[in-house]
């Protein structure tokens, strides 16, 4: 099995979960990949204050010469090469994950994040092959070793990408602690 740690950020009103942005962290090679979804829904998010405060200043932002022509009102920098339709992002996270040998995905409290990446896809039953139908749970794992205290994490809290790297940290020390 290869662990691919993963993160999402998203927009949830109890009856949908709409994709922010999502990171992943292959454990076997260091590869990384980390996709801002253009089609997220701007008008919902900017009315989310957590989101707003937590999720948005770590989205592309413009630099240089290209801040001084987008409205205040934008979230983030659409021309970053990171900012991706949800096609484009769905065919990215395909192929990372079915270029991986055995693929096993992990998240910090997955259930939504499992729920996210399927929906880049369609129906749960319509996920390609290669790409697990479950999450494995850090945070289930953490409690069945007895809950300790994990690591902190130093930065970029609420960022996909930097959550994904992140849960790598805890997956190794709830490693150390199993074979303790």
């Amino acid at each position: 099995m290869t662990r691919i740690f993963y993160d999402t950020e998203f927009l949830e009103d109890g009856r949908t979960i709409d994709l922010i942005s999502i990171g992943m962290v292959r454990e076997s090679d260091g590869a990384e990949l980390y996709l801002v979804n253009r089609d997220m829904p701007v008008r919902k998010i900017r009315k989310h204050p957590w989101l707003m405060k937590n999720v948005v200043p770590g989205l592309p932002r413009p630099h240089g010469d290209r801040r001084n022509h987008m409205p205040q009102s934008w979230l983030f920098d659409y021309c970053d090469p990171l900012v991706k339709h949800r096609d484009r992002i769905a065919a990215e996270v395909r192929r990372f994950i079915t270029d991986t040998s055995d693929p096993q995905l992990w998240a910090w409290y997955g259930a939504y994040d499992h729920v996210a990446l399927a929906q880049l896809f369609g129906r749960m039953i319509d996920l390609p092959t290669g790409i697990p139908m479950w999450t494995n749970d850090l945070r289930q794992e953490a409690e069945r070793l007895g809950n300790p205290q994990l690591p902190e994490q130093s930065a970029g809290v609420h960022n996909a990408l930097a959550d994904a790297r992140h849960n790598l940290v805890r997956a190794r020390f709830l490693d150390q602690l199993a074979t303790a």
